[in-house]
């Protein structure tokens, strides 16, 4: 690689970063994935930072995978909850943060309802911002590390052919997928019913579909995607029985057992997708999670780290 560091010392989304910063990411996660899944469990790189993860909506699979990925890089870590927070007091987002940084935290992990509102702290503050899901608009650790699993298994990423299935009009997940696997060179499809897909959508350069059948043609990869009811204001398909008879995906609808399945979690079984794909051999749903936690370990040593990535072989 040209530069061992990103341009930047936050992480907004994808579409800011270029394709070498993408491919930078993706093979600095490598040795980290190697590194927490055998015997050395825990480099310095980041001993002497402190890092804050705050999340105003709730999120399991991505506030346990940074606290693992901070912990794994020996940074000193805070979590907070919002709901036990001076927030409850009605303090203000940028009031808050600015209390966390006067404390000296040096990285702020940050997951808000509100589109931009990391921008718009990075903006204003000195320390490093990461967006771990800004509402419906960017959610860029979650794409880098679906394209980390595609890369890792199918050995590459330019020219495969990757569905997004589903909510696509209020996911987050889809718009930095898409992002990232454009600037790679995939070709990217959405497949889902026209009150869930966004009018403009084909200006990013994707194509789309309403007949599921029709949009698996010829597919390498899909990325199942949950219908994202907390973000709704109504339903926008008369029920989810029939969402499911339309556009889950179970046996009778993905019958290639050549297709990698994805999902970013949290799943809804038996609405847009079965028990039998979630648990076959095709679906990488847990190596998704296993990989989030190197490619965050990747990101924040990006970011804020000191050292050799040659060390962890020494």
């Amino acid at each position: 690689m040209s530069t061992r560091r990103l341009r930047s010392k936050h992480l907004l989304d994808i579409e800011s970063l270029t394709k070498e910063e993408i491919e930078l990411i993706l093979d600095t996660a490598v040795p980290f994935k190697d590194l927490f899944t055998k015997s050395v469990k825990k480099v310095s790189f980041l001993r002497g930072k402190t890092i804050v993860n705050i999340f105003y909506e709730p999120s399991t699979r991505t506030r346990t995978s940074f606290e693992i990925a901070e912990k794994r890089l020996s940074a000193d870590v805070v979590n907070i909850t919002v709901s036990e927070s001076s927030v409850k007091k009605g303090e203000s987002l940028l009031d808050t943060i600015r209390t966390l940084q006067a404390m000296k935290a040096d990285i702020m992990v940050m997951r808000h309802s509100c589109p931009g509102a990391c921008h718009l702290l990075a903006s204003r503050l000195n320390a490093s911002f990461i967006n771990a899901g800004d509402g419906p608009h960017a959610h860029p650790t979650q794409a880098l590390l679906d394209i980390f699993t595609i890369r890792e298994k199918l050995g590459r990423v330019k020219g495969i052919n990757v569905a997004l299935i589903g909510d696509i009009t209020f996911s987050r997940v889809a718009r930095s997928n898409i992002w990232g696997l454009k600037k790679l060179g995939a070709n990217v499809r959405v497949i889902g019913p026209a009150t869930l897909i966004p009018k403009d959508i084909e200006k990013m350069g994707v194509k789309v579909y309403h007949n599921l059948e029709k949009g698996l043609e010829g597919i390498d990869v899909i990325n199942i995607l949950r219908i994202q009811r907390e973000r709704q204001q109504q339903m926008l398909f008369p029920t989810i029985r029939e969402y499911n008879r339309l556009f889950g995906i179970d046996e009778t609808t993905l019958r290639r057992t050549d297709v990698l399945v994805m999902h970013p979690g949290p799943m809804n079984r038996g609405i847009e997708i079965s028990d039998y794909i979630a648990d076959s051999p095709q679906a990488v749903i847990c190596q998704q999670v296993t990989n989030g936690v190197a490619v965050r370990m990747a990101v924040l040593y990006l970011i804020a780290g000191e050292g050799d990535l040659n060390e962890i072989n020494d």
